[in-house]
């Protein structure tokens, strides 16, 4: 029965997320700070989610700092996201391997 319950909930918040901007905002926004705001907070959420994911997601934080660190200069240098994803899980896995000694 707990479960139902969590379920429902959760699906009730999900609607109302949803459901009340477009109820309540019928015109458009035309404030520049309230449309920039908007603009970020995609960007801001998903940063918000993905980053403590990167170092709790290996056996160490040192590995996925270097994964980060990996990506974030290839990044910077251009390449496209296959191959930054390439690159920085080949880091992480060279990483655990051989400087923390972890095996597979």
């Amino acid at each position: 029965m707990y479960f139902y319950i969590c379920v429902a909930v959760m699906a009730v918040t999900t609607y109302l997320i949803r459901m009340l901007p477009l109820t309540l905002f019928r015109k458009k926004i035309t404030n520049p700070f309230v449309n920039s705001f908007l603009y970020y907070v995609p960007c801001a959420c998903l940063t918000a989610m993905t980053v403590p994911a990167i170092f709790f997601a290996t056996g160490h934080i040192v590995s996925g700092a270097v994964g980060l660190v990996c990506a974030v200069i290839l990044a910077f240098c251009g390449l496209k996201l296959p191959a930054v994803a390439a690159v920085s899980c080949t880091a992480v896995l060279i990483c655990e391997l051989c400087f923390l000694g972890v095996g597979i």
